[in-house]
């Protein structure tokens, strides 16, 4: 088997995470996260859009960890982030993480926005 070494742009890539935290490129942050292109921001959750909607016109799609299940989003966020161009696909957290790192690789314009597990 052959196996090749992933390299990451600037972008970090999710190492790990755990009830509460994430690891994300080597440094470990508590609590809801939003990962894009320009690094990690505190997140207030599916009540605060504003560093979600601050991804508009930097990555195409955001992919949405709703914690240790896969749950709806509140569909006025939905709109508001459809309403300004992002995709927006929902997923549980641990899934999100997956995806994000798999598409990172591939150099895809993309962003995480994570609820703790």
């Amino acid at each position: 088997m052959r196996l090749n070494e992933i390299t990451y742009t600037d972008a970090k890539p999710i190492d790990g995470y755990g009830p509460g935290f994430f690891r994300i490129g080597g440094e470990v942050v508590e609590g809801p996260q939003v990962i894009g292109p320009e690094g990690i921001t505190g997140w207030g959750g599916l009540a605060d859009a504003a560093p979600v909607l601050a991804l508009a016109g930097k990555v195409d799609v955001v992919f949405m960890g709703t914690g240790a299940e896969v749950a709806h989003i509140p569909d006025d966020l939905r709109e508001t982030l459809e309403g300004a161009g992002l995709g927006v696909e929902v997923m549980s957290s641990p899934a999100a993480c997956r995806t994000y790192n798999i598409l990172l690789s591939e150099g895809r314009r993309i962003a995480l926005a994570l609820l703790p597990v």
